[in-house]
């Protein structure tokens, strides 16, 4: 049985990951030290699953990462500090956390006996500072030059966090794997994302209006389960190693405006919109070239935005009038 090390792997993508795995006949080891991820209900009864361990540790104590075991085919470096608000207040953290947290991933991967691939989570952000000030051509190839955006903006220390990992990455000599996720969204993914914030106005609206930030800002969104199809299938071929990939989607452009009236009419409320000025830091557009994909998988997305969208809401739906505030950490 293969086996594999998720770090932050009780979070958003993690999960879903997790559940992916366990359906290909891996064992899957989850990582966290619970201070973002929750042990919901879903994360409870993935817990219970024979094939699963979860490992409660701290992954900034660099002593846990010699604690970690060393039989691992795969190893997944999910665990980062991230979220806007928390980008914008202390952006110190994110350079100084993200950084340790990726030295000690890459120790844990180093001391492996058989390590087959080693997977690092970077960000569409990275592209930010070229369309910035440079202009990206659409759809935006992995190879595109990348530029940071100043240094003493907030928001650039994420940024800046993610290309010095893949750096790290690139001259660890070890067998990696650099993704790019554009836009992932899906059931569980919290409540720092546009999708559900969107789906909670409109839900909560008391005179008929929701704002709506970056009206005319385009994006195109991956439903999660096509998001970790596309993970594993590059997991599985030896084609990626030393790669970089986008991984999302190049089709269904849509703006922030457009994206809020599908939503609007996804639940059918009667809700016009505020448009508000563009949120600081945010890229006009975001378009990823997937074709590097292609080259080296057969996969076909199977969600288009209405179908995940659905599925998105169904689960949203019994999460917004519950008592359940939690929700909020994933």
């Amino acid at each position: 049985m293969k086996k594999a090390l998720i770090t932050g792997g009780a979070g958003f993508i993690g999960y879903h990951l997790s559940v992916k795995l366990i359906s290909k006949g891996f064992h899957v080891d989850i990582l966290d030290n619970f201070t973002r991820a929750v042990k919901d209900q879903e994360l409870l009864d993935l817990m219970n699953n024979q094939n699963v361990n979860v490992l409660n540790l701290d992954l900034l104590d660099e002593k846990n990462a010699h604690r970690i075991e060393k039989n691992y085919d795969y190893i997944y470096h999910f665990a980062a500090i991230i979220g806007v608000d928390y980008v914008l207040k202390s952006p110190f953290d994110v350079i100084i956390k993200n950084f340790l947290l990726l030295n000690n991933a890459l120790t844990i991967a180093k001391s492996q006996s058989s390590l087959k691939k080693f997977i690092f989570a970077s960000t569409s952000e990275v592209y930010a500072g070229t369309l910035k000030y440079y202009g990206l051509k659409f759809p935006t190839i992995e190879s595109t030059p990348l530029t940071i955006t100043n240094m003493d903006e907030p928001r650039t220390s994420y940024m800046l966090s993610k290309i010095y990992g893949e750096a790290a990455c690139l001259h660890s000599r070890l067998p990696i794997m650099i993704i790019r996720p554009h836009n992932f969204y899906g059931p569980r993914m919290g409540m720092s994302h546009v999708i559900p914030q969107l789906m909670k106005k409109v839900i909560n609206t008391d005179n008929g209006k929701i704002d709506v930030y970056s009206t005319k800002h385009k994006r195109t969104f991956c439903y999660i389960e096509d998001a970790v199809e596309i993970i594993f299938e590059l997991t599985k071929t030896d084609k990626s190693v030393g790669g970089i990939f986008n991984i999302g989607n190049d089709d269904e452009e849509i703006t922030m405006w457009n994206l809020a009236k599908k939503i609007i009419e996804l639940i059918d409320r009667d809700v016009s919109i505020n448009s508000l000025p563009n949120t600081p830091g945010s890229p006009k557009r975001r378009l990823p070239s997937i074709s590097k994909i292609a080259t080296i998988t057969n996969y076909k997305k199977k969600y288009s935005l209405n179908k995940g969208l659905k599925k998105t809401y169904r689960w949203y739906s019994t999460i917004f009038n519950s008592e359940d505030s939690n929700i909020s950490a994933i």
